[in-house]
């Protein structure tokens, strides 16, 4: 899916499947199945799943713990050069702390209509940053559905 005027690149598929991955080990162990993958020059410096559950921590959401490793790995609090690749649309404390590091891009897999940053407005982000959504959003989806069904069930 193309949002804001920007297409998708080739190796989005390739990074949301990586991101997807640190979905699943969040769902194994027990947390929201978020998954997030951020790449800086075609490299991968820095992967992250939802902690809220092990840390106790409401803010421990996939993204933030990617932005900390990012800059921590780039050795700066700037992330304009990189892309965040991540299985759900970001909440607002999430574009919050994306739009502070500047993120150059932005690729999400499902949107999330009930707690997704554009439902109160997409100016939470950056304005350079570039944002594609929809990118492998039925397996983000679809997991994110397992998750809660199985959290029902129980």
């Amino acid at each position: 899916m193309i949002q804001g005027g920007k297409i998708a690149d080739p190796g989005d598929e390739h990074f949301m499947r990586q991101a997807l991955r640190e979905a699943e080990r969040a769902f194994s162990a027990d947390e929201v199945p978020v998954g997030a993958v951020i790449v800086c020059g075609g490299q991968v410096v820095a992967r992250a799943h939802n902690l809220t559950e092990r840390l106790h921590d409401v803010t421990a959401h996939a993204e933030m713990q990617a932005i900390t490793a990012a800059a921590d790995h780039l050795g700066g609090k700037y992330l304009d050069a990189c892309t965040l690749y991540v299985t759900v649309e970001p909440c607002v404390m999430c574009a919050g702390a994306l739009r502070w590091a500047q993120l150059g891009r932005l690729v999400f897999g499902a949107f999330d209509e009930k707690q997704g940053y554009r439902r109160i407005g997409g100016r939470l982000l950056h304005p350079r940053t570039q944002v594609v959504g929809g990118i492998l959003e039925p397996e983000c989806a679809d997991l994110m559905k397992a998750f809660f069904r199985k959290k029902r069930a129980l």
